[in-house]
């Protein structure tokens, strides 16, 4: 007798976990929980998780970790135009990351507070004899009503996204020792953008007020774009023409045009993936598709080509 299909993460949290949300909880449909504050406000919690070994490497920068631990979640909260309140912290960490490396990831920590104007508002710590795993919980407050979601996207909307496309992919690839033949240069940069994402806070403030649906980029944008289309019960087309590309990885994807698959599919982007009817012309974004009726995405090249990939994005499971 066949062995039953292994659940993916999404067919896991909607069979075991979606039946104990409560209110606030979105059905665990969005990357976020709102939960009612005062006087016509929400609080915007989120929590995620980084893995040694998955996320991160033994010899990263202890600083960059926490650094990274820290902005992914800030990035949720970017992407729901939120203002930071604060973070809980939980560490279950090994014997190799003794009093020294706990110095310079708290430093990192600290850094990234005074950056952003967040603060540790408590937390748990454990030991582990496996792998390392550190998890932030981010709280954040917006206007009650304001948090654009992952179900607001309709036929007609333009599709945008906030920086660069494909940049930590290809840092990730940098760091398992890939690209030896770009320079020096474009291989820090690209590494750089890998351990350090840049939560687009203030720009995520003003991308709120003209949102029909926001999230971030994490697991790769033909896998989150997916979410969106999915909650929203739409399709979505997008240009690889369009796609905003750093001059690091343009020259890569030149040299290699294999590569387009992992800009489009890497994940650790973390920039804003949104939907809109239209953006007012000042700020910094790229239209890179539009919002259609029917189901799913696709992803057209140059000639208008349909581009197929063997998966869309990180799979966790």
């Amino acid at each position: 007798m066949a062995k039953p299909p292994r659940l993916d993460e999404f067919q896991r949290i909607a069979r075991f976990f979606a039946p104990l949300a409560g209110e606030g909880a979105l059905c665990l449909k969005d990357d976020v929980a709102l939960i009612d504050g005062p006087a016509g406000t929400q609080y915007v919690l989120k929590t995620d998780a980084i893995v040694e070994g998955v996320h991160f490497f033994p010899d990263d920068p202890p600083g960059q970790v926490a650094q990274k631990l820290l902005r992914v979640n800030l990035s949720d909260l970017a992407a729901k135009g939120a203002m930071p309140v604060g973070y809980l912290l939980t560490t279950a960490l090994t014997v190799r990351q003794g009093e020294a490396w706990l110095a310079k990831f708290s430093a990192g920590l600290a850094a990234d507070q005074r950056k952003y104007s967040i603060m540790l508002l408590g937390g748990d710590s454990t030991r582990t004899k496996g792998t390392a795993t550190l998890s932030v919980t981010a709280i954040g407050r917006i206007a009650k009503g304001t948090a654009p979601l992952r179900g607001g996207a309709r036929p007609g909307d333009a599709i945008y996204m906030t920086g660069t496309l494909g940049d930590a992919a290809l840092g990730l690839s940098v760091a398992k020792g890939g690209l030896k033949n770009r320079s020096a240069a474009h291989r820090r940069f690209l590494l750089d953008r890998y351990r350090l994402p840049q939560p687009r806070l203030d720009l995520g403030r003003k991308i709120a007020r003209v949102a029909t649906a926001a999230m971030d980029i994490s697991d790769g944008l033909v896998a989150d774009l997916g979410h969106i289309c999915e909650v929203s019960g739409v399709a979505a087309i997008v240009e690889t023409a369009r796609l905003p590309l750093s001059q690091a990885a343009r020259v890569a994807l030149k040299a290699d045009p294999r590569l387009l698959e992992i800009i489009l599919t890497g994940g650790d982007d973390y920039e804003i993936l949104f939907t809109a009817r239209a953006v007012p012309g000042r700020l910094p974004v790229t239209q890179i598709g539009r919002i259609e009726k029917g189901q799913g995405v696709t992803v057209l090249d140059g000639d208008g080509k349909k581009l197929r990939f063997k998966q869309s994005g990180y799979r966790h499971f």
